[in-house]
């Protein structure tokens, strides 16, 4: 699923856990990102909330793990 059908819809993200100064979300489809705890500073986290609020951080996370998988792929 891409970035813009995790989102449109009115579709949501659900808190999931805490770890190493990350806040991690699930969308619907699945997909967990993290939000880290420098960049949720003065911002309201509910425990489930809008996908689209979200997509900065979804697609941040979508970049890094397509990378990670692209230099895995070199490396080979």
């Amino acid at each position: 699923m891409n970035i813009k059908e995790m989102v449109t819809d009115n579709k949501k993200v659900t808190f999931v856990r805490y770890c190493d100064f990350e806040f991690w979300y699930v969308t619907e489809c699945g997909f967990e990102f993290p939000i880290p705890l420098e960049d949720a500073k003065g911002a309201t986290l509910l425990a489930t909330d809008k996908a689209l609020y979200f997509m900065r951080w979804i697609r941040k996370h979508d970049k890094f793990l397509t990378d990670a998988r692209n230099a895995q792929n070199e490396s080979r």
